[in-house]
């Protein structure tokens, strides 16, 4: 066990002497390698923490956190689905919707998109499309009308805006007189919309849910029934309890099946660059080990005499691993502190070296964004100190041993 004796002396050793500035000098490198480490890592995975709920945020404005839908084909009973799916304490919004491919027509350009039918006045309680609307509303979705709401870059190549006309032709066909013809609609464009993520501005196109029924001839049946969770991370939990309320009436998914991948890549991502900048910190604690062999070293009269005064191995163990333990920690601790102010003020100081430079870091014509998003999660800087502290305490355990096997008549020979 370890006294104060061990701990006084250990830090005592920490300080700089006047015979020898070096040691104090490679001391003070140390700590700061820990420090800079520790603030790189808090400050990068709070960045990629930022980039993923930006991105996150974006996906689940236009893709529901759950859905209910038919086992087979289209679901006739939607308003029961509906009832029971808001029944549950964890859904706060329901909505019914119709999707389909479709191929969008105007004049000689032609683009594929998904179409979605909604219903105008229950669309904005499962999504944030009517967030990011350009021009028009959802409200301009009128039953009967045949309107289109297409997303900024589908609306580009298709050289159309505001009250154009496009063509929605769907795989379903038709017998007519002439033959088999794609069943096909004019739609006009009454809005725009712009979210940030190429895949639904250029991809997704909305109308209401009665007009894409008319067009698909699905009568009063929709796809499924979208839903939106209090916790979109209790999703797949309130997907499971879901089944079970319904009885096997409907099939329930949510959005860690439809984008598990994509996701379960990130995660991998932000795994790989923390496991990747945590080798700063091993680096840093080379030169903890580096520092106290040579302050072993240099301290080979103090550890006889010591020895000879009867102080045993674990004492002159304990003396070196308190001196590496400070450093460590000082470092740990200088290294969380700036970490955590320059993640939470990150936005602030990047406007501030950008005004001081004039240069732009992210260009949101082409990152959608105009500053680094930054996400400080505890436990990541939890995680980050722990380690930091654990290499630096695994870096003294081999100069500490050094140290202990110290024989005072070999060490004093020449003394």
């Amino acid at each position: 066990m370890f006294r104060p004796l061990e701990l006084f002396i250990g830090l005592r050793y920490t300080r700089a002497k006047k015979r020898n500035h070096f040691i104090s000098f490679i001391s003070a490198s140390s700590m700061l390698g820990v420090m800079l480490g520790v603030i790189a890592l808090i400050v990068v995975l709070s960045v990629m923490n930022g980039f993923h709920k930006e991105v996150r945020d974006r996906i689940l404005g236009m893709t529901s956190h759950a859905s209910i839908r038919a086992i087979d084909s289209g679901m006739e009973d939607w308003e029961k689905a509906t009832r029971m799916g808001l029944q549950h304490s964890d859904v706060v919004g329901a909505a019914p919707f119709i999707e389909g491919q479709a191929m969008l027509v105007n004049s000689s350009r032609v683009g594929g998109a998904i179409v979605r039918g909604i219903i105008p006045t229950q669309e904005p309680s499962v999504s944030d499309v009517g967030n990011h609307m350009l021009n028009g509303e959802l409200a301009d979705l009128v039953e009967g009308e045949f309107r289109i709401i297409l997303g900024k870059e589908l609306a580009n190549v298709l050289g159309v805006g505001i009250n154009d006309k496009v063509t929605v032709v769907t795989p379903q066909a038709s017998i007519t007189p002439i033959g088999t013809m794609p069943r096909l609609k004019r739609f006009t464009v009454v809005g725009l919309f712009e979210v940030g993520m190429g895949e639904y501005d250029r991809g997704i196109a909305l109308v209401h849910v009665k007009d894409f029924a008319r067009l698909l001839r699905m009568g009063d049946t929709v796809t499924g029934v979208r839903l939106k969770l209090k916790d979109l991370y209790e999703a797949r939990r309130v997907a499971r309890e879901l089944s079970i309320d319904l009885k096997g009436l409907f099939r329930i998914t949510d959005w860690t099946d439809e984008h598990r991948n994509f996701f379960s890549a990130l995660e991998t991502e932000k795994r790989m660059m923390g496991l990747i900048l945590l080798l700063i910190i091993a680096v840093a604690a080379f030169n903890i080990v580096s520092t106290l062999v040579m302050v072993v070293t240099d301290k080979q009269s103090d550890i006889a005499i010591l020895k000879t005064l009867g102080a045993t191995s674990k004492t002159i163990m304990g003396i070196f691993i308190f001196q590496g333990m400070a450093i460590g920690l000082m470092g740990t601790i200088l290294g969380v502190t700036g970490g955590v102010l320059i993640a939470e003020n990150l936005a602030m100081i990047v406007a501030g070296v950008e005004n001081l430079f004039q240069i732009q870091f992210i260009d949101p014509d082409i990152y959608y964004i105009n500053q680094l998003p930054s996400d400080l999660h505890w436990d990541d800087v939890w995680m980050i100190g722990v380690s930091a502290f654990t290499i630096s305490l695994l870096a003294t355990l081999y100069p500490a041993w050094l140290a202990s096997k110290t024989q005072p008549a070999e060490a004093l020979r020449y003394e």
